[in-house]
């Protein structure tokens, strides 16, 4: 056989560092460190697997410590690496699916129960359209704010987009649709996981004080129009703690009454779900985060997501470290 030559041991080492820093791809760097034992302590040593997930997802920066029950004698080190490797993979492979699980509370609600949070959890029916919304009290102010606060299916996944359904009503002269002038999202979790154990709905209490929110989107203009309108975040995002909130700025229409409200149909948040793989505990009250990692729940949810292509390492490493044209 040929003698073959690692060119990165000829290298000096903040040179070779430098140039796996720059892979953006988990899956590159998992497969850099199985290219030689000299490769793989700088990709694990160098904590490169968590420091790319840091980078693309910085609310992972709350998380204070990684727990892998199957391998409790491991190196924080190599620890590290296989969880965060494995996440990475996670954010791109599990399955697609709307995220929301309950909701948890609205800062007004006219008609309750009719006219509930509870009913933006059913897809808009055409043949059905009294009864299938959430509507807000009546404002003279047109400024007048609302909330809508849900649980979503997991403490810890990544929402790409929300998408909400206004209210139009077809029984009003005009067929008014009831949205709002703009849109805002934020994520978080609770400030005391204790304090939930209450029916915020039934009660027809806002439960907005009772989250750290650790995400907030930018503001998104809605259209008054009768469609389930997307609108996909800047970036993807983990929400550590499993809360969303909905902050409807502005109200653009009158009922016959002569006041302001606005009307929501269908709400969604489209994402993915980390666990049963992945999962976070937090302390009481919540300044310690932990990340669990299953890695056998891991390796049975990717037998049914995607697959990740076998490009050779040394190959692709060199192209994008810029080694090769």
């Amino acid at each position: 056989m040929e003698s073959q030559i690692d060119f990165f041991e000829w290298l000096e080492p903040d040179v070779a560092l430098k140039i796996l820093t720059c892979l953006d791809d988990a899956a590159d760097l998992v497969r850099a460190s199985s290219v030689s034992r000299y490769w793989q302590n700088i990709v694990v040593s160098n904590g490169l697997s968590k420091k790319l997930c840091m980078r693309t997802f910085p609310q992972l920066a709350t998380i204070t410590r990684v727990v892998e029950p199957s391998h409790d004698n491991s190196r924080e080190t190599e620890r590290d690496h296989r969880v965060y490797a494995s996440l990475s993979r996670a954010f791109t492979t599990f399955p697609l699916a709307n995220c929301i699980a309950n909701p948890v509370s609205a800062s007004s609600s006219d008609r309750y129960p009719a006219e509930s949070i509870i009913n933006t959890m059913v897809p808009m029916n055409s043949f059905l359209r009294r009864g299938s919304y959430w509507s807000s009290r009546g404002s003279d102010d047109p400024e007048t704010p609302e909330t809508l606060v849900y649980n979503l299916t997991a403490s810890f996944c990544v929402i790409t987009e929300i998408n909400l359904h206004p209210f139009q009503d077809l029984y009003d002269p005009g067929f008014p649709v009831y949205s709002s002038g703009f849109v805002r999202f934020r994520m978080g979790h609770p400030k005391s996981w204790r304090e939930l154990n209450y029916d915020f709905i039934e009660a027809q209490e806002c439960a907005d004080d009772k989250f750290i929110w650790t995400y907030t989107s930018p503001v998104y203009p809605v259209a008054q129009e009768n469609l389930l309108q997307r609108f996909k975040l800047p970036e993807p995002v983990v929400c550590i703690g499993g809360y969303l909130q909905i902050e409807l700025l502005g109200r653009v229409q009158k009922a016959c009454d002569d006041k302001y409200y606005i009307c929501v149909a269908h709400v969604q948040a489209m994402g993915r779900k980390l666990s049963p793989a992945f999962s976070v505990e937090f302390s009481e009250p919540p300044n310690d985060v932990s990340l669990k990692y299953d890695a056998k729940e891991f390796g049975s949810l990717l037998s049914t997501g995607g697959s990740v292509s076998r490009a050779k390492p040394s190959l692709r490493i060199a192209k994008k470290s810029g080694v090769l044209g």
